[in-house]
């Protein structure tokens, strides 16, 4: 079976194009700056990335050209539409009513719209691309894979926050938590590694990336995440604050005569290690390099990061009295050797022991604790597309 995965965001959409079988990408791209110019960036398997200026006034069109790329008689991985057997589409919020992903109907379609007041940049994104599949292909089934669902197992006592009980029963305000499918797949992996039983382990995974969650993984389950209602909660990220004293919105209000929007702007844009490395850069790559030659916003950021994910990593091993293994995952996790390292300085108490050369390796699988440390510490590359697909075929 061949799944197309699609991301939609509200002007870009990236997809991949997988055999469900060997679990190979045949190809994969990105539609950008749809609704304004254009363009598309295709690279099928084995060959060169392509990027070619294409008029997409709406998504409809930019799905046309995925298509169209995917069949051409030159570049195109399969020969018709009909070998395309499924589509799985990420959403990124189902609030409480999906806790698995789900076969899209007309009734899945108007639930999804249900909860776009609590993803209002993402989820009508995700619609369009649904509505835009379904024009296109209106015989091929779609999935609804979503970055909330694995965490609808967490209890009570970790999703509810301390506010009138009235807000809930109304709002539906609640830690939801994202990221769900990279954590899904990332504690299973480690199970497979490890060759334990996934419904036995006690697993922390670290989502680290320009967007970044810890999970907690209790036999098989997801029992707490760093995220909450928003993906604003949690972790210092790129540009994201990440926990802050809320009675600082007052104070800054008043002081930089900021409204809400505006506030929600310095929250969700011009923090994180970005500004508090004093508008540096949020990539780790450029704090690393200033930290090295003495820049010390850029240190202080740096350090800031790290320190928050051993709270966390900490707080979520008192949460399932104990942890097995920690994984690091995304584009941070996977890549950046120096913040495992200052991560793992604080969890000697849990008996972890870093092999330095092991850690060393960037971009692949790989135990980076020593024969005996207490507590397995891996690398696990997280893989979203290849989860949504597996998803998809489940359901299909």
């Amino acid at each position: 079976m061949n799944v197309l995965v699609i991301n939609c965001g509200s002007s870009s959409l990236k997809f991949q194009l997988i055999n469900s079988e060997t679990e190979d990408v045949l190809a994969k791209g990105l539609c950008e700056r749809i609704g304004i110019d254009g363009s598309l960036t295709y690279q099928p398997a084995g060959k060169e990335k392509v990027t070619t200026e294409k008029s997409m006034p709406t998504h409809t069109e930019a799905i046309q050209f995925v298509i169209d790329a995917l069949t051409d008689a030159d570049r195109g991985v399969v020969k018709s539409l009909e070998e395309i057997n499924a589509v799985g589409h990420r959403v990124v919020h189902g609030g409480e009513k999906f806790a698995n992903s789900v076969v899209i109907t007309d009734e899945v379609i108007s639930a999804i719209a249900e909860c776009n007041d609590l993803a209002p940049l993402h989820n009508p994104a995700n619609l369009i691309g649904i509505n835009a599949c379904a024009k296109l292909m209106p015989n091929t089934p779609m999935v609804a894979v979503f970055d909330t669902a694995f965490h609808q197992t967490m209890p009570e006592s970790a999703y509810m926050y301390g506010l009138p009980y009235e807000y809930y029963e109304k709002y539906k305000i609640r830690r939801y938590g994202f990221h769900g499918t990279s954590h899904s797949f990332v504690s299973k992996r480690v199970a497979e590694l490890l060759e334990k039983p996934y419904e036995e382990l006690k697993t922390i995974v670290c989502h680290l990336g320009n967007g970044a969650s810890v999970c907690a993984v209790k036999n098989g389950k997801s029992v707490d995440t760093s995220m909450g209602l928003t993906p604003l909660e949690g972790l210092v990220m790129g540009t994201r604050s990440g926990d802050i004293d809320p009675a600082i919105l007052e104070f800054l209000a008043k002081k930089e005569n900021l409204d809400i929007a505006g506030l929600m702007n310095v929250l969700n844009k011009k923090s994180g290690v970005f500004g508090l490395s004093d508008n540096l850069s949020s990539d780790f790559r450029d704090l690393t390099a200033g930290a090295a030659n003495g820049n010390k916003p850029a240190q202080i950021a740096l350090d800031v990061f790290c320190y928050r994910v051993a709270k966390y990593v900490g707080s979520y091993t008192a949460a399932m009295n104990g942890v097995d293994a920690i994984a690091f995952t995304a584009g941070i996790g996977e890549n950046v050797s120096i913040v495992r390292a200052k991560v793992c300085e604080y969890l000697g108490y849990l008996g972890i022991d870093v092999d330095t050369e092991a850690n060393a390796k960037g971009g692949e699988e790989v135990v980076i604790s020593t024969p005996d440390s207490k507590v397995k510490v891996l690398v696990v590359p997280t893989n979203e597309e290849l989860a949504i697909a597996r998803e998809t075929v489940a359901l299909i």
